[in-house]
């Protein structure tokens, strides 16, 4: 790629022609992916986005003994006080002790626009390294400085042999992007380049025979903020299953351990979409292959991601053997609850690869699916959307969308499906429409594997016999769409949708 020569990362629309704007079907956008004329386009209304310190904020403030230095506006990152729960409670199940996110801001004012705020970003450094002594600094810049020029990694080169910590440049401003999973490539691009050196103080001991040894067995497993302990576990165990080593990374991964990721025989993704950038760059400049293609969200997904790490290190045996044992035990554990599932009908709202592959397993466990929002669309999940259609006895509404929950509101009040899975700060809009939700990220719950199908079962029945909660809510509280929006067409405000709707 030759991207971490540069300061940032390229934005998404342009390395992966990433499209925030469709509204049409399942059937519909595989047309268009397979003919490689999918059109991104705008919308003549918008009503909100995310941006991209959200994400990037959730993996850096996961890292042990870390200063994440915000560069911007004193409300820039402000998410982390919510965030804060999910590092208190996956850093004592990981490390055995609770501990808050530490992050500091250069709080930028009207006087440091005009003047720059170069000069208190060098002392806001050092006198983080001086106060917290920690192993790295992330100075993670938002819109502010990229607006007024501020030369944040000429800061951090002049800064560097001043201060023990390694600093991390991550650029997040958020204007030069409407792709918010670039923050992604921004995180991973700072790691890159400035976290994966082999020093005497992250590698006290000399390298020996073993090392060779332990490389062939040993893959990255790279997770996500948005996966909790739990699922690190369940993909730990049925590796270890077939004989691999496991090194987690890059969330609550110790800085100055991840150059151990350059020695790995093998890269594999939980979420293309969150890995392709950093994966693709550990195979270019160390080396080292990788796996990109299924998220281990289901059944059938659980059973190709194993079949893929078996035929990379000839264990397809032991994968099988595996596979059958769990789906065994797996059909067993799901007999008293399909037939309750079977007819249902189901709305999933996430971004692109977790939707799909979630949609994937609702499918195997009998639910009708009948529309997904998804934040962004790329290439990565054109497999998917094959995937979907061929399980599906019907075509179901496919939306494209940074936010806009007044599209999405608008196809819940058509679709009417029995439940809604989706964000947990984005569950009010079906829970306000009388539609059970159920929250597809919580990073204290299982998700993934085979363990993931069962626990998602069970919390699924629950939710299902008892929606009097929702109804009750439906009747005394509304949302801020009249009725006229909701008999419009919910895709009218996509200038070039690049759906059928268009053609």
């Amino acid at each position: 790629m030759g991207y971490l020569d540069n300061k940032e990362p390229p934005k998404r629309e342009d390395r992966l022609k990433a499209c925030i704007s469709f509204g049409g079907t399942v059937c519909g956008i595989a047309k268009k992916n397979r003919g490689c004329c999918m059109d991104d386009g705008d919308r003549s209304f918008s009503q909100g986005s995310i941006c991209l310190l959200l994400p990037g904020l959730a993996m850096l403030n996961s890292l042990p003994d870390n200063v994440v230095l915000l560069h911007g506006a004193i409300g820039c990152g402000s998410c982390t006080h919510s965030q804060n729960a999910n590092v208190r409670t996956g850093g004592s199940v990981r490390f055995g002790k609770v501990k808050d996110a530490l992050w500091l801001s250069t709080a930028l004012d009207e006087a440091d626009v005009i003047s720059g705020g170069e000069l208190k970003l060098e002392e806001a450094i050092i006198e983080a390294d001086e106060r917290y002594s920690p192993k790295s600094i992330t100075v993670v810049a938002a819109c502010v400085p990229g607006i007024i020029g501020d030369d944040v990694d000429g800061v951090i080169d002049r800064v560097q042999p001043k201060v023990k910590a390694r600093l991390i440049p991550v650029h997040c401003e958020g204007f030069k992007t409407k792709i918010w999973a670039t923050a992604y490539d921004a995180v991973y691009h700072g790691i890159g380049r400035k976290l994966l050196e082999k020093t005497e103080d992250n590698n006290p001991q000399s390298i020996d025979e073993d090392k060779n040894k332990e490389k062939k067995t040993t893959v990255n497993l790279l997770n996500v903020s948005s996966m909790g302990r739990v699922d690190e576990v369940e993909l730990t165990r049925l590796l270890n299953a077939i004989g691999i080593e496991v090194n987690v990374f890059p969330i609550f991964a110790k800085p100055e351990e991840m150059y151990k990721v350059t020695e790995a025989s093998l890269s594999i993704s939980t979420c293309p979409t969150h890995d392709d950038y950093f994966v693709k760059f550990l195979h270019e400049e160390f080396g080292v292959p990788y796996i990109l293609k299924h998220m281990p969200i289901g059944i059938e997904n659980t059973n190709s991601w194993l079949r893929d790490i078996g035929a990379f290190f000839g264990l397809e045996a032991k994968v099988e053997k595996l596979i059958q044992q769990e789906s065994e035990e797996l059909k067993k554990a799901l007999e008293e609850y399909l037939p309750f599932f079977k007819g249902k009908t189901a709305f999933i709202g996430a971004g692109e690869f977790r939707a799909l592959a979630t949609a994937g397993l609702l499918q195997e466990l009998g639910f009708e699916i009948v529309g997904i929002r998804s934040y962004h669309h790329d290439e990565f999940a054109n497999g998917e959307y094959d995937k979907l259609i061929k399980a599906s006895s019907k075509d179901f509404p496919i939306n494209i969308a940074n936010a806009q929950p007044f599209e999405e509101a608008n196809l819940l009040k058509r679709l009417q499906p029995d439940i809604f899975l989706g964000h947990a700060n984005c569950n009010g809009t079906a829970a306000k429409l009388g539609v059970p939700t159920h929250v597809i990220y919580n990073t204290g719950l299982n998700y993934i594997g085979y363990k993931g199908v069962y626990e998602l079962t069970r919390r699924l029945y629950r939710q299902l016999i008892n929606t009097a909660f929702n109804k009750n809510l439906s009747k005394n509280l509304r949302l801020p769409y009249t009725e006229e929006w909701y008999k419009s067409e919910p895709f009218k405000h996509i200038k070039v949708s690049g759906g059928e709707f268009d053609e």
